[in-house]
């Protein structure tokens, strides 16, 4: 490496005086330091320029016997050993001006006071040896030798710098990174250079170096100063994001407060705006939104029914149906709203959102008919959400639709009051909350105090194959007094006596039993009860033990020294139970219920099971589904096309459209839903659902409703009587494509499989559904 320094270093030289030269030009233009730095760091770059064109030139012109030769020789000479310690003197004005600034000191430390003397007299004395021979001399040829004081010449170059690094280790703190490593540099590059100069001769490898390190000096000031700018633009980016969180907090409060202050006068509406805004939220963080659509959406569902400031309480307030001035009034309340809406500049869209919350996607809302993309997204939204919560929650005259309903009431709307993207949303949440529900023990009362028969009823606990325990105690307040259990069934799992929720909870009463023995059966297909003589429980304490196995319930009722064992038929398989404690003159106390490590394996059987699928078979054996996806046919190759026919009935006791078949696209090693190393691309409904497991594929569903479509009803209803379906699957690569038509639903479903292997079987499935007569073709 010297040597190849030592054949270029010329050119080294002249290069990096350009450079040098290039640096003090931009730092001549340059407007982010500060008068004095800049003119410091000018100078250093000027210094080390000539200290390297000085060196340049002395050996440029040695071994030259010309008159030019013999003066440049012994200038250059000159100005070499005085510029190195200037360069010592101009680090020491830059490492000043650093401290006085960054560091924050009043003056100079002392030692950089000591260095300034050391440069001077590092001057000085390379102006002497150049007339005594100290440092160098020059033989009657005009050839450059060392002098006798050679070494003196390194004192200041080498103990300056050193005594320079103690006060920049000293205050290191006081300087950014990109800066305490470019002084650091400064200093040990020229001194570790110095060191091999020593030893080395006919190279300038120090003055290379320091001239090196300032132009490194000025790279890492740059570096320094277009860090602090990013820091500074993070540092605003930060408050500005304060300041707007701050702002929208307050707007939030604002909000809150005028809508809590506005939804007092009426009961029904109290916290509605709130959670109409919050599941708007949820709504359009589900279909994609980003954070600017998802605020939007929430602000606007919020202040979405401020137009009822301006609806007389006699409107508000009255019971039953409005009349057709009334309820024009009542519709008028988004175009009231949008108008006190209007100069909120903050949110610049509110006042279109809230007008045109009442439109539906099929174009026949209010107030103007507006269809499709035409209606604003974030009125779509609130389309869903403000149903959705009154559905939930209720409102005047109309009491809260359980959450299936609910769910069907979404998907009947879907397309026609509601945009499909923000109802599959809703949907999804739904299913997400549900499913995170699912093996929950039920929340018990503890206590009931029974007066009157079924006065108080407890909520229902459900009655799965797991055993589950009830233990309670009970004290008699009055004639007849005793515990009892109601077996049932309903949505809710609570019992219900009023018609109308009866009728939307599709509430079914089975049985009523006693601890004695005694029960009345209300709507099971039979029931036998036996009593026995049991292990002695204390007086006033309960035990109950049930479960069951498909269509059977076994339930073991324990009194003091008496047990009491029913063995109740439900309906069909598809029905649930649930089990309601409740009593008469009875005070119940210490209610709980477990869920024992042990499952009912078998029941005696006391009427046989009812079989929908007792048709004819074809290529593959017939199922029924009692309940969501407990059975399913095994998988069939998916390879170019598919087409699957079958005989599909919802069983007697479905009530819901999605009561029907399903198809599921899968994989698995041995073909088998549910197999080894299972896989769920997408499960189609020919309801018109999908659904897949997103990390192994994407779908696209297109569902439509064509003129033979008669109504969600007829469908419902249709189902049950039996139908003929037909399905038909292509597969090119990882595409795969579904297409169905049934009873005037259009479905076609495209599920693109992401995983390296495509391979892909389709199996028939559904919910309370028979299928037989399946062809595979």
């Amino acid at each position: 490496m010297f040597e190849f320094i030592r054949d270029h270093q010329l050119n080294i030289m002249l290069a990096l005086c350009a450079v040098c030269l290039a640096m003090a030009g931009f730092l001549v233009v340059t407007k982010y330091l500060s008068a004095k730095r800049k003119w410091i760091l000018i100078f250093m770059e000027l210094l080390a320029t000539l200290l390297l064109s000085f060196d340049r030139a002395a050996y440029l012109y040695k071994d030259v016997n010309t008159d030019t030769a013999y003066v440049m020789v012994r200038v250059s000479n000159l100005m070499v050993f005085f510029l190195t310690s200037a360069i010592v003197f101009g680090f020491n004005l830059y490492l000043t001006d650093l401290l006085l600034n960054e560091g924050g000191l009043k003056e100079a430390p002392a030692r950089l006071k000591v260095v300034n003397i050391l440069a001077f007299i590092g001057m000085g004395l390379a102006v002497i040896s150049h007339f005594t021979g100290l440092y160098y001399y020059f033989d009657e040829n005009n050839v450059y030798h060392r002098g006798p004081g050679f070494l003196i010449c390194y004192i200041v170059p080498i103990l300056g710098p050193v005594i320079q690094y103690t006060v920049i280790h000293k205050y290191r703190k006081s300087f950014s990174k990109l800066i305490y490593i470019s002084l650091v540099l400064y200093l040990a590059v020229p001194i570790a250079m110095g060191i091999i100069q020593i030893f080395t001769y006919g190279i300038s490898i120090v003055n290379m170096a320091m001239v090196l390190v300032s132009i490194s000096l000025y790279v890492f000031t740059y570096l320094d100063i277009n860090a602090e700018a990013v820091k500074s633009h993070r540092s605003e980016i930060v408050k500005l994001e304060e300041e707007r969180t701050s702002a929208r907090m307050l707007f939030d409060e604002t909000v809150k407060t005028f809508v809590n202050a506005m939804e007092k006068k009426d009961i029904y509406s109290q916290g509605h705006s709130l959670r109409v805004a919050q599941t708007a939220w949820d709504i359009a963080k589900e279909a994609g939104l980003d954070e600017t659509g998802c605020v939007e959406a929430y602000y606007s569902a919020m202040l979405h029914n401020i137009g009822m400031l301006t609806i007389p309480d006699t409107i508000v307030m009255k019971p039953g149906r409005l009349n057709a001035e009334e309820a024009a009034i009542m519709k008028n309340r988004t175009v009231v709203g949008s108008e006190i809406l209007t100069n909120i500049e903050g949110f610049p869209n509110l006042a279109k959102n809230v007008r045109y919350s009442d439109e539906n996607f099929d174009g026949t809302g209010y107030p103007e008919g507006l269809a499709g993309d035409a209606i604003p997204e974030a009125s779509r939204i609130i389309a869903v959400a403000d149903n959705y919560d009154r559905w939930r929650n209720g409102r005047r005259g109309h009491a809260a639709l359980p959450p299936p309903v609910i769910r069907e009431e979404l998907l009947k709307a879907s397309g026609s009051r509601f945009d499909p993207r923000f109802t599959v949303a809703m949907i999804h949440l739904m299913d997400k909350e549900a499913q995170g529900k699912t093996g929950e023990a039920p929340v018990l009362e503890g206590e009931l105090v029974c007066g009157k028969y079924r006065e108080t009823i407890s909520a229902g606990i459900p009655l799965i194959p797991q055993i589950t325990e009830i233990n309670f105690s009970a004290e008699e307040q009055g004639e007849n007094a005793a515990p009892s259990i109601i077996i049932f069934d309903a949505y809710d799992a609570r019992v219900h006596d009023n018609l109308n929720s009866i009728k939307e909870y599709k509430y079914e009463e089975y049985a009523e039993a006693w601890f004695d023995g005694h029960f009345i059966s209300t709507n099971a297909r039979n029931i036998k009860a036996s009593t026995a003589v049991s292990e002695r429980l204390a007086k006033g304490k309960y035990k109950i033990t049930a479960g069951r196995f498909e269509d059977h319930l076994l339930i073991k009722m324990t009194s003091e020294g008496k047990i009491a064992c029913f063995i109740v038929a439900l309906p069909d398989n598809s029905k649930s139970a649930y089990i309601g404690i409740t009593g008469e003159n009875c005070h119940i106390k210490g209610l709980t219920a477990v869920r024992l490590n042990a499952e009912i394996k078998s029941i005696k059987k006391i009427v046989k099971k009812i079989n929908y699928i007792d048709r004819i078979e074809s290529d593959l054996p017939n199922i029924q589904i009692d309940h969501t996806r407990n059975k399913s046919t095994v998988g069939t190759l998916i390879e170019e096309e598919l087409f699957m026919e079958f005989h599909s009935m919802s069983l007697p006791s479905s009530n819901l459209v999605w009561h029907c078949p399903y198809i599921v696209l899968f994989y698995s090693e041995d073909g088998k839903v549910g197999g080894k190393g299972y896989k769920e691309y997408a499960l189609v409904k020919l309801c018109g659902e999908v659904s897949g497991e997103e990390e192994h594929a994407e779908n696209h569903l297109s569902m439509q409703r064509n003129d033979s479509f008669a109504g969600w009803e007829e469908w419902k209803a249709n189902n049950r009587e039996g139908i003929e379906c037909s399905v038909s699957i292509s597969k090119k690569g990882n595409k795969i494509v579904l297409s169905s038509e049934t009873l005037g639903i259009e479905i076609n479903n495209e599920t693109i499989i992401s995983d390296k292997d495509t391979t892909c079987y389709a199996a028939i499935t559904g919910d309370m559904v028979a299928i037989t007569d399946i062809r595979i073709r």
